[in-house]
């Protein structure tokens, strides 16, 4: 039985059953269109953690900036350096901060696992960096809340995460195979949540999303 039906990202309880198999069941919601996990079915923080310790990215490999660079590069082309920036979730190697350094931005961290540099939250940056965090969090509203209000005027949200794209495509996804994936996102609910914000929202890829903050 499900233990919480409300949606984590805009707390609306029109929520119905999306998709189900042998590991989780995914709810919809009605309102915003988030797809999710209910918590009853999320991992505790240490398994959590040793599904991250998995992975082995390093700033040598080549393959993995190239598809960090689909995220980067669009902020190149909107954003100049010295431009101060957040990599959020930069997990255990900060490839994407030591690339956008590399191109002479100033690029904090934070990670919850791995770099918990609580000092960021109290800074305010020209663009914020979540690549392949989005999907993770647990409640997506508080955090996306907190994020936006350290953007400045005009700053960027630039995310990177793979979009739902129809019930039928849901159920064979591999996104959906890894269970610390709890949240999936459309360009509905991305189109959605924007116009909360009062934000501008661009879909550069099928996975890189630009939101621009233009209300102070």
């Amino acid at each position: 039985m499900l233990r919480e039906t409300h949606c984590p990202l805009c707390s609306g309880n029109d929520t119905h059953a999306y998709h189900e198999d042998k590991h989780r069941q995914y709810l919809r919601c009605s309102r915003c269109c988030l797809v999710f996990v209910p918590t009853h079915w999320h991992l505790c923080h240490a398994a959590e953690k040793a599904q991250y310790d998995l992975h082995e990215n390093s700033f040598g490999d080549a393959a993995y900036r190239a598809f960090l660079g689909r995220l980067a590069a669009p902020l190149f082309e909107r954003v100049a350096p010295p431009a101060s920036g957040l990599d959020f979730g930069c997990g255990p190697v900060a490839v994407l901060a030591a690339m956008l350094r590399e191109a002479g931005y100033t690029v904090d961290t934070f990670d919850a696992y791995y770099a918990r540099n609580a000092d960021v939250f109290a800074r305010r940056y020209d663009f914020i960096c979540a690549s392949e965090v989005v999907e993770h969090l647990s409640q997506p509203a508080r955090e996306l809340a907190r994020l936006w209000g350290m953007l400045r005027h005009k700053g960027y949200l630039a995310v990177m995460t793979k979009l739902v794209l129809n019930r039928e495509a849901f159920a064979q996804w591999h996104y959906i195979r890894d269970p610390t994936h709890v949240c999936f996102f459309s360009r509905q609910t991305w189109s959605w949540w924007a116009r909360q914000q009062g934000a501008a929202c661009e879909f550069i890829s099928d996975d890189v999303i630009l939101l621009q903050r233009l209300m102070t």
